[in-house]
């Protein structure tokens, strides 16, 4: 045991203490202006995003930062206790700070992570001068430059950590504005209320929206795939079964494509503050038949249907009212008159046409005719009967 604790020794031997002279931490002192201006220098040049933002009242906020770095440092070497090596409560609140800010800012952890390696490493450079200047030996010169960057990686983690909340907050809080925004455009809240809603959630009205009705599961998989302004919201009427996408500006053919295959319902193009009209129809929508659930419905390609069932319970009277005259036969024989009326109405009245429709002999038709003719007599020949009849039947 004794042999394995005399090799540690040996391997790692006893750190210097990291004790300045007075009259050196107080020329190091009076040169962190300097060095600051060097390291906000260097990230302008070496940082691109940086090149305008620290030319003003930013620029003075990084240097006042990076001061107050460098002379908590300066202080530690003062102190020669390499065990108080964390930045001070002001200097990691100050850091902390500045990560928000730069998040406030648009600019990316990336960027400022970047920074603090720039700013860093000019800085130590600048340091290193004055201690080599002033005959600090090479040891502990050495273990002051890790305990810097030691310093500089706490401050950077604590810039972080500002950036990464201020980031989540705002993210969420406007997550938040453009889901009222999205619920009061589905609702139809009147202009004086969106804009606001608008407004605070940074959102740039379009010219217009389309609504498009899609299954809760597959919103946000959509959302990826269609213009990154659109809107998400739960659809307010299908009690979380269905979600609601306005798409700005669409191309509907684009628009079409994109939501291909995912059981969606794509009401038609309005503008903006209208888009509550695209998604009621894109609602009465839901009940026109489909081949599959998965198939995408245009509501443009399906308008007639739209309008014959707006309204169904008239849509039931009109059809009774048509077929009144047909009510005392049996039920076979009236089946077969009603199917023969909707294709004779259909087709205009050509017999050989009705008669492929019907896969029957264009003498049937005739015969079935001479039946209606008997039972309707001269409506059969009315304008008005005709469209009524063709709408209660189409």
């Amino acid at each position: 045991m004794s042999t394995s604790s005399g090799d540690s020794m040996a391997r790692y031997p006893e750190e210097p203490r990291l004790s300045l002279p007075p009259d050196l931490v107080e020329e190091l002192t009076a040169e962190l202006p300097s060095v600051a201006d060097a390291a906000v220098a260097a990230i302008i040049a070496e940082v691109p995003t940086y090149a305008n933002a620290l030319s003003g009242p930013m620029g003075e906020v990084i240097r006042d930062a990076v001061a107050l770095a460098l002379g908590g440092f300066v202080q530690l070497g003062a102190r020669g206790d390499r065990r108080s090596d964390r930045p001070a409560a002001a200097s990691m609140d100050g850091a902390y700070q500045l990560g928000r800010g730069e998040a406030r800012s648009g600019r990316s952890m990336e960027a400022l992570l970047a920074a603090y390696r720039v700013g860093s490493r000019v800085s130590w450079r600048q340091m290193a001068v004055g201690l080599v200047g002033a005959g600090v030996d090479s040891a502990t010169v050495a273990a002051y430059a890790e305990l810097v960057f030691a310093y500089m990686d706490q401050l950077s983690d604590q810039s972080a950590t500002g950036h990464r909340d201020e980031t989540n907050e705002s993210g969420r809080a406007r997550q938040r504005m453009l889901d009222a925004l999205a619920r009061a455009l589905v609702e139809g809240q009147t202009p004086e209320a969106v804009a606001p809603l608008a407004s605070r959630a940074e959102w740039e009205p379009p010219e217009t929206l389309t609504a498009v009705l899609v299954p809760e599961a597959q919103g946000s998989a959509l959302l990826g795939l269609i213009a990154p302004s659109s809107l998400l919201v739960d659809d307010p009427a299908s009690r979380s079964q269905r979600s609601v996408l306005l798409v700005p500006d669409a191309h509907r053919s684009v628009l079409l494509r994109a939501v291909a295959g995912h059981g969606a319902v794509v009401g038609p193009t309005r503008p903006w503050l209208e888009v509550r009209a695209s998604y009621e129809r894109a609602r009465r929508a839901l009940s026109v038949e489909r081949e599959s659930r998965s198939a995408t419905l245009d509501t443009e390609a399906h308008l007639a249907d739209l309008v014959v069932t707006a309204d169904p319970d008239a849509l039931r009277d009109l059809r009774e009212q048509v077929l009144a005259p047909l009510a005392g036969m049996s039920g076979s024989t009236r089946e077969k008159l009603v199917e023969t009326l909707r294709a004779w109405l259909l087709h205009q009245g050509r017999r050989d046409a009705v008669a492929a429709t019907l896969f029957v002999h264009p003498q049937t038709v005739r015969y079935r005719m001479g039946q209606l003719r008997e039972a309707y007599g001269e409506e059969l020949d009315d304008p008005e009967f005709v469209r009524r009849a063709t709408i209660a039947l189409g």
